[in-house]
């Protein structure tokens, strides 16, 4: 749809119809350039709307990707829970393992991760950033719950830390694992730069299963003490 054919949704349904197409518009866009390149604009044009016909929807840029950080948070949170659940072996590591696969396999995720503390939360209303940590919270109690049934030493306190831990690397590491091309070619030509080249998953997995472990070891040192 071109911008002269644009309509305003007048109905309730067709204001959450058009809510989702732009916010479908941005989620594709990220996609395909990195959340840092998609403006206002970009948007709307995908949506064949004009950007101040878009205002009538959501107030900046920011709060689209903002929803879009809370809707990764609730399917990811889905996702890592049904995978903790279905992991038989013991331990740290196969926690930290967990964590590393369902975040390293959700990109266009890790990107919003990185940017939503930076600038997403800045540039919005108090309700929506509200919104968005109230989000965030519901989307932690099923990973709360499925990582203490398979780590019971861990309360919940511990669990947040490590929730915490794993998201803020996991938009950090997929940064830095992401440069631009040219960036990227100047890691690729130059071996003194080889370490600048990261694999996401592994990069994560080996400091999640450190961070678990001394988590784990923690909570033990503290039951010692609390029954010695």
């Amino acid at each position: 749809m071109t911008a002269p054919e644009f309509q305003r949704a007048r109905s309730p349904e067709a204001k959450r119809r058009r809510e989702a197409a732009i916010l479908e518009a941005a989620r594709s866009l990220g996609r395909e350039r990195g959340i840092r390149e998609v403006s206002l604009t970009d948007i709307a044009a995908a949506v064949g709307m004009h950007k101040s016909a878009l205002l009538r929807y959501f107030e900046t840029r920011e709060e689209i990707f903002l929803r879009l950080t809370a809707e990764g948070w609730d399917e990811w949170s889905r996702a890592l829970s049904a995978r903790l659940r279905d992991t038989a072996d013991p331990g740290p590591a196969p926690v930290a393992r967990a964590f590393a696969a369902t975040l390293a396999a959700r990109g266009p995720f890790c990107d919003l991760l990185a940017h939503a503390p930076l600038n997403l939360e800045r540039n919005v209303s108090l309700g929506a950033v509200r919104d968005f940590k109230l989000a965030t919270l519901a989307a932690r109690e099923p990973i709360t719950a499925a990582v203490r049934d398979r780590l019971p030493a861990l309360d919940e306190r511990d669990v947040t830390d490590l929730v915490a831990t794993a998201v803020s690397l996991a938009g950090a590491l997929w940064q830095i694992a992401n440069p631009g091309p040219e960036v990227a070619a100047l890691y690729r030509g130059d071996p003194r730069l080889a370490h600048a080249v990261v694999e996401v998953e592994p990069r994560l997995a080996r400091i999640l299963t450190a961070t678990v472990t001394g988590l784990v070891a923690a909570a033990g040192e503290a039951a010692d003490e609390a029954t010695g």
